[in-house]
Parts: structure tokens; C-alpha cells; sequence
């Protein structure tokens, strides 16, 4: 298990040395995206004019404020509460979000399913897990919001952000097919099966 300290964007190389159970910590800039984003992204044929080619996408729709534009806030915008999202219901547009803009990470909670991990693979890739209920804290990661794109889907905008010391972020799923959810899943069929067993029960 080791600790990355990466700055968007990363290479392939770096998003291959990611082991499932290393932690992260992203300084620079982040990109916030949701479900109404991707739909347009994808289904919609809308363009963003941000180039996310080896960065990092999060899944969230961010409470924020609109204020007067200026060096603290650039897009004239500033973070209320920048919360995760559950990133299962997203997991259809993992694979296009890597080959179409080049993303390298995902950040969200609850984790993704085997499409993702084959496109994590695929292409050099791997899935960032937040802890759930960590919203204010993660807020605090979070230095400006320095530009926004698709604003009229505002919360489910496309967010440029500013972060230092965002983190630590767990590997939970890699590029050699390495997920934590498989090995709970597997686990816990283990310990039902050992549970029954000793009840009897075939």
C-alpha cells in the first residue's frame, strides 16, 4: 500500500502504478460532473470547452452561491457544500469519459461495476472512493471554483475546481482489475457460506 500525491493531468503510467488500497491526494485542479452533465455530454451531443484530457472527474452537484466575480472567485461563484454522490447510476458513461475526453480518474462513492473496471483497464484508469457523509470536510479541500462550463444545467453544471490537499482518497478500484468491492462481495459470500454451514443449512 503506498500514497500518491498526484497534480492534474497524469499520465497513463501514473494512473497504472494506482493499486487498489494505495491512497491519493489530488493538488490542483478537479472537475465536478454529474448525471444531467454526462446526458448532454454523451446522449445530447453537447461539447464542453474544458480539455479533461488526464485529470480527475468527481461526481457532484455542488451547493453554491453566485457572487461578485473576483481573484477569490473567479467564475463568480463560491462553494457552499461540494458533496460526493453515489456513482453507480453514471457507470455507462465511465468508458466514454475515458476515450472520448482522455479522463484518467473517477471520484464518488459506493463504486462502480465491471464495465468500468474493464475500462479502467483498458484504457489506465482507476475509480477514487470517498468516505459518504464527509461533505463538509471535502468542502474544505476545495480552494475556488475558477470556471464553470454548461452552466444552465447548474447544480449539474460542469465544474472547474481549485483543490489543495483533496484526500486521502482510497484506490478502490484499478487498472489491473483490482476492486475493493469485489473482494467485500467475495468476503462476505464467504462468511454467509461458513454461517450456514454451521447451521446446517446446505
Amino acid at each position: 500500500m503506498a500514497h500518491h500525491s498526484l497534480q492534474p493531468p497524469i499520465t497513463e503510467a501514473q494512473a497504472r502504478a494506482l493499486r487498489v488500497n494505495d491512497t491519493v491526494t489530488l493538488e490542483g485542479t478537479l472537475y465536478g460532473i454529474r448525471d444531467a452533465t454526462q446526458i448532454h455530454l454523451f446522449d445530447r451531443g453537447r461539447k464542453t470547452r474544458f480539455d479533461l484530457a488526464g485529470h480527475a472527474v468527481i461526481h457532484t452537484a455542488p451547493n453554491v452561491k453566485q457572487v461578485a466575480r473576483s481573484a477569490e472567485h473567479p467564475a463568480g461563484y463560491a462553494s457552499v457544500c461540494v458533496g460526493t454522490t453515489t456513482s453507480d447510476r453514471m457507470e455507462r458513461f465511465t468508458r466514454p469519459l475515458m476515450e472520448q475526453y482522455g479522463v484518467r480518474l473517477v471520484i464518488g462513492k459506493g463504486g462502480l461495476r465491471e464495465g468500468s473496471l474493464k475500462a479502467f483497464k483498458d484504457g489506465g484508469g482507476a475509480y477514487l472512493a470517498i468516505v459518504g457523509g464527509a461533505a463538509a470536510l471535502e468542502t474544505t479541500w476545495v480552494e475556488a471554483i475558477e470556471d464553470v462550463d454548461l452552466d444552465d444545467l447548474n447544480p449539474e453544471s460542469l465544474w472547474k475546481f481549485r483543490v489543495k490537499g483533496f484526500g486521502p482518497l482510497v484506490v478502490a478500484m484499478d487498472s489491473h482489475g483490482g476492486s475493493l468491492y469485489a473482494q467485500v462481495k467475495g468476503d462476505a459470500q464467504g462468511r454467509r457460506a461458513k454461517a450456514l454451514a454451521s447451521l446446517g443449512v446446505k
